[in-house]
């Protein structure tokens, strides 16, 4: 028999860049250009002051340094940690900030399935938590919705392996148990 009380399982997901996200460094990229080009442009004509040029070369090298940063915080990972009975989801930027999301009980969850469910259309959130490696991918995806004393039914949208469902398959509810590891009920 396992010992339950010293559980510790965790997982590293890595979130799949959004349209949005691209779109934001293409214009990034095309700010970068255009501004720069436009002051020496008018430099050259003689429109305004020379010096134009120099203000153009610092805003490229700015526009260098925004172009990697920008780039650096759209890499985001998820880290969900099983710790007994708590899971406990980091959200982690350019591999340098963590951030601590959500850590939840898991023995308040109601309920535990995948997004496909028609219940989950039904049912509104005061709060979610949308955690998951990517946001269509309806196939690996799981949502947990609970009863937070503070905001209500929340929703956790995430992404967990084999051995995370597994470690907290004993705290959970029997009839989520049954449903989605047994598939019955």
């Amino acid at each position: 028999m396992k010992n339950l009380d010293s559980i510790f399982i965790e997982q590293l997901v890595k979130r799949k860049r959004p349209v949005k996200s691209r779109i934001i460094f293409i214009f990034t990229i095309l700010m970068v250009i255009m501004i720069p080009v436009t002051f020496i442009v008018l430099a050259l004509r003689k429109l305004v002051v020379a010096y134009f040029v120099y203000i153009a070369f610092f805003m490229f090298c700015f526009g260098i340094w925004l172009i990697w940063y920008v780039r650096s915080h759209q890499n985001v990972e998820y880290e969900y940690q099983m710790v007994q009975d708590t899971l406990v989801v980091s959200r982690i930027i350019a591999k340098r900030k963590r951030k601590e999301v959500l850590k939840l009980d898991t023995r308040i969850i109601d309920i535990l399935a995948k997004p496909d469910d028609e219940a989950v259309r039904k049912l509104k959130f005061s709060k979610v938590y949308d955690c998951a490696a990517d946001s269509g991918d309806v196939e690996n995806t799981y949502y947990a919705v609970y009863q937070h004393p503070g905001y209500g039914r929340c929703a956790l949208f995430f992404t967990p392996d084999e051995k995370i469902l597994g470690a907290m398959k004993p705290y959970l509810k029997k009839d989520i148990v049954l449903k989605l590891f047994y598939h019955r009920g």
